[in-house]
């Protein structure tokens, strides 16, 4: 068997074999990405957890306009080339456009798109920015950018909150791994993949760095910071 996080791991997984179980522990867009024909009825050797993260842009939109009252502007940084980013850009300007923001999607492949993006926001005047998954080292490369332009941002992992960035709302990815062992369970007692319906997240986690929050002279709304999952002082 094989077990595999992201669709980074998944796809290569799936290329080397169609007869081993894979089970994922979260993809952002599993049938998107090709490796199950249906949640319902995955119908190969792959089947798992998704981490839904394109689907949860418009909570993401609606925490990030809740704590930056005068948000007019939204930077929505990241590639199209990481599986599911598409989705998730469309779905975020979807989510933009109805909460009364305006979108401005900018591509961030490498670090040196980020001197393109710092004139862009230069020119639109970005209140803030939705971050969406992308290569640990640019998304630590995405933070200080952050840092450094005082920009509020809220990201689709915890993990950009507890290396300095201001917040995140997504699936709860400790909860999605435990569950991943119960795929790993049945398939070790005769299950087959095929017939395993991937399953959506049941748990999702809002972080707040307080910290960052300061540094960069923004004070979080005391209704928002009730409704976080964890509060990083």
């Amino acid at each position: 068997m094989i077990v595999t996080s992201g669709s980074g791991a998944t796809r290569p997984a799936k290329e080397a074999t169609t007869t081993i179980p894979i089970v994922m522990t979260q993809d952002n867009d599993p049938v998107g990405n090709g490796f199950v024909a249906s949640l319902a009825r995955p119908g190969g050797n792959v089947t798992g957890l998704s981490s839904l993260s394109h689907d949860l842009s418009t909570k993401r939109l609606e925490l990030l306009k809740e704590t930056v009252a005068k948000l007019t502007r939204v930077a929505i940084l990241g590639s199209v080339a990481i599986p599911g980013n598409a989705q998730s850009v469309k779905e975020s300007e979807r989510a933009a456009t109805a909460l009364g923001v305006q979108p401005q999607y900018l591509e961030i492949n490498e670090p040196k798109d980020l001197d393109g993006a710092s004139q862009s926001l230069r020119k639109t005047r970005s209140d803030a920015a939705l971050v969406l998954n992308g290569p640990t080292n640019v998304q630590r490369l995405i933070v200080e950018f952050a840092a450094k332009h005082r920009l509020p941002a809220i990201y689709y992992s915890s993990n950009s909150v507890v290396t300095g960035g201001l917040m995140s709302y997504g699936a709860h990815v400790p909860d999605l791994d435990r569950r991943a062992a119960i795929y790993i369970d049945k398939i070790l007692k005769g299950a087959k993949p095929a017939e395993l319906p991937v399953e959506q997240p049941t748990k999702f986690e809002f972080v707040i760095n307080l910290k960052t929050a300061k540094e960069i002279g923004l004070t979080i709304p005391q209704w928002t910071l009730t409704k976080a999952d964890r509060v990083i002082r």
